[in-house]
């Protein structure tokens, strides 16, 4: 029988482009990265949970996709386990003792862009680590030594990177060669490798190592830390013992809302993700979304987004620093308030509202979400900022530093490097963390569970609201939630941007004739990891954003 293999290859495909479906037998694990979703199944089948799952993810992802995140970063998790109260564990870097709040200023007082971007001033606290230690010992069933094992094995002998991993070597190469340490291990003679390399990190796997032996003093006290900060000191960065002994991973109680009959579970400050969602969910209650057309649908959205980012900007920061009205901004009468200033017929100008321009984040995070087959749930997302951090390891650790400290407002009215401004509720102080917009969510809709987060820099809020609202029309197909067309608006600048198929021509049309300014981006952009649970059958589904090459599997 003669085979039509164009016809095979693409019933592979579309097979591929499908959501795992199943009734597990471990769970479901999506993440950015196929062997570091083998890792969490590794520890799953070892016996462990979704927390123990979300280590073995964390750190297999610092190895694998070191572009996006790392144990020289940090993240937040937001985890539900089976009868017990929901954990937001926040593992946000913080500044060091040595900061200031001008110290990215130049002499004539304008913020110096590569400062705060490349090299080892750049970098906040590490939190990663702690958040590895704490979930294991809070949650987990298996011992830290377990947790790790996969990615101390993918550190110590190595895999061949994909093309975006090399991809983004080529972007960063400056910062890259100007750390040597980091040159050896992430450039082939000095210039971004080629497919085929094979990236064998060795100081990195006895990073892991000694964490894994010694908990958190294995990374924050001792030779590790030793070697951290003789590295960051003789490259330009002031770091002491002090500031990495004295971090913590720090338990924060997740936010709570409702939108129509979806209950939703959402990272707290220092995210500003949660209170933006929930802001922009609240205004949108007040209207019937399904019996609007799509334009004036999308307009509601986008003005929605709007004053979500406008109170972003204007009120939230680390909540151990800066007094914030989270219940006001939580409250369904206050976005009555801000719906009441939305014209069905009209865009309304980002100057007419009060307020400052928020500051971005680096786009280059990760998200992965868990569930296990014992009703526990974890979505979590991570970051080192922009691609590979600062592009800096100090020598003999492995460890790329982030560059957190550019979320930081290095000055009140003055754009960071994605043209965005922040005020003094999120300035540069001691100990503090910057604020995020990762927004890990949980959401609940009678029998169904959505997990889902992403990437994305300050357009994680708005990819988020986006699959939420799908979920909440009752779909309950992960794939579409990953997949829908995304657009964006953060008050400002006055724009409303839009990935390459984002919009449709009557979309665009529409809501240029209500007066709204559009913008497409030159790439589709986020990289959403979700899951679906049935929790009366116990099916599954894990869903993948077709944007990039991540891994989605129910086992």
């Amino acid at each position: 029988m003669e085979i039509d293999v164009r016809r095979l290859l693409f019933v592979l495909v579309w097979l591929c482009a499908l959501p795992a479906t199943a009734t597990p037998r471990l769970g479901a694990i999506a993440s950015a990265h196929p062997l570091a979703t083998e890792a969490g199944f590794e520890v799953l089948a070892a016996g462990g949970n979704a927390c123990d799952a979300a280590v073995a993810v964390s750190a297999a992802l610092a190895v694998v996709e070191p572009v996006s995140s790392g144990i020289g970063g940090g993240g937040f998790y937001l985890i539900q386990r089976r009868g017990a109260e929901a954990l937001f564990v926040d593992a946000r870097e913080t500044a060091p003792a040595s900061a200031t709040r001008d110290m990215y200023l130049g002499a004539d007082g304008q913020p110096v862009r590569r400062k705060s971007l490349d090299g080892p001033l750049a970098a906040g606290i590490p939190g990663e680590p702690a958040a590895l230690v704490h979930l294991t010992r809070r949650c987990g069933r298996l011992d830290l030594d377990r947790n790790l094992a996969p990615a101390i094995r993918l550190a110590a002998e190595g895999f061949e990177p994909d093309a975006f991993h090399l991809q983004m070597t080529a972007m960063r190469k400056s910062a890259l060669a100007a750390s040597p340490a980091a040159a050896v291990i992430f450039l082939d003679q000095g210039e971004p490798p080629k497919p085929g390399f094979r990236l064998v990190q060795k100081d990195l796997a006895a990073v892991l190592q000694r964490l894994a032996r010694s908990g958190k003093a294995g990374f924050y006290d001792g030779q590790t830390a030793r070697l951290i900060i003789d590295g960051v000191n003789a490259a330009g960065g002031a770091w002491t013992e002090a500031d990495l002994r004295d971090y913590k991973a720090v338990e924060r109680r997740p936010l709570r809302g409702r939108h129509r009959d979806t209950d939703i579970l959402t990272a707290p400050p220092p995210s500003s993700g949660g209170v933006a969602l929930i802001t922009a969910l609240n205004i949108l209650e007040g209207y019937a979304l399904n019996l609007r057309d799509a334009v004036t649908g999308k307009h509601l959205i986008i003005e929605a987004m709007r004053r979500a980012y406008r109170d972003r900007a204007e009120y939230l920061g680390d909540p151990d620093f800066v007094v914030m009205p989270i219940a006001q901004l939580l409250s369904k009468d206050y976005a009555a308030g801000l719906r009441a200033g939305i014209r069905p017929d009209r865009a309304t100008p980002s100057a007419g509202l009060p307020g400052a321009p928020a500051a971005a984040e680096g786009t280059d995070t990760t998200h992965f979400s868990v569930v296990d087959t014992h009703g526990n749930v974890v979505s979590a997302t991570l970051s080192v900022n922009i691609p590979f951090g600062s592009g800096f390891v100090p020598p003999g650790t492995g460890i790329l530093l982030n560059d957190e400290m550019d979320d930081f407002s290095a000055k009140e009215g003055s754009p960071n490097t994605y043209g965005l401004v922040g005020n003094h509720a999120n300035a540069i102080a001691p100990g503090k963390r910057p604020l995020s917009s990762m927004t890990p969510t949980i959401l609940r809709r009678g029998d169904s569970v959505a997990v889902l987060g992403t990437p994305g820099g300050s357009r994680i809020i708005s990819m988020v609201l986006l699959g939420t609202l799908t979920f909440a029309q009752g779909n309950d197909d992960p794939a579409a939630w990953v997949s829908t067309g995304r657009y964006h608006h953060q008050f400002l600048p006055d724009v409303v941007e839009y990935e390459p198929q984002g919009l449709g021509e009557t979309d665009i049309a529409g809501l240029q004739r209500l007066g709204h300014s559009l913008k497409q981006v030159d790439r589709r952009y986020g990289n959403m990891q979700a899951i679906a649970w049935n929790t009366r059958s116990g099916a599954m589904q894990a869903a993948s954003d077709p944007r990039r090459q991540g891994s989605a599997q129910v086992r």
